[in-house]
């Protein structure tokens, strides 16, 4: 089963439910907001592709944070950052088995 995290009024979060809807692709959506991020997924997530893919640093979110804590980001204080602001996680992060994509782009969806 395909499992899409994220926030649903995300455009591109929209794109890619959009996406797998058109292509009949079954999947289950995690709303970060209601449901939170799972720790230990996030955190095979990061050992899988790093920190730098999964935390956005071009959102609001980022922004908001102090410039001590942005300028001293480590593997482990990016997981607490994402883990107490999950709408800093680069969005969608679609998982299914071995696959795992972060954000949308229909060539990578195809794959599926």
């Amino acid at each position: 089963m395909i499992k899409l995290y994220g926030i649903p009024n995300c455009d591109t979060i929209k794109k890619a439910r959009n996406w797998l809807k058109d292509n009949n692709i079954d999947y289950e959506f995690h709303d970060y907001k209601k449901q939170a991020v799972p720790e230990k997924e996030l955190i095979s997530w990061v050992k899988k592709l790093g920190w730098e893919t999964i935390l956005n640093k071009r959102g609001t979110t980022w922004r908001k944070l102090d410039e001590k804590t942005k300028n001293s980001v480590t593997e482990e204080s990016a997981i607490k950052i994402m883990l107490d602001n999950p709408s800093i996680i680069k969005r969608p992060v679609l998982v299914k088995k071995d696959l795992l994509l972060v954000g949308f782009k229909a060539d990578e969806y195809s794959q599926l």
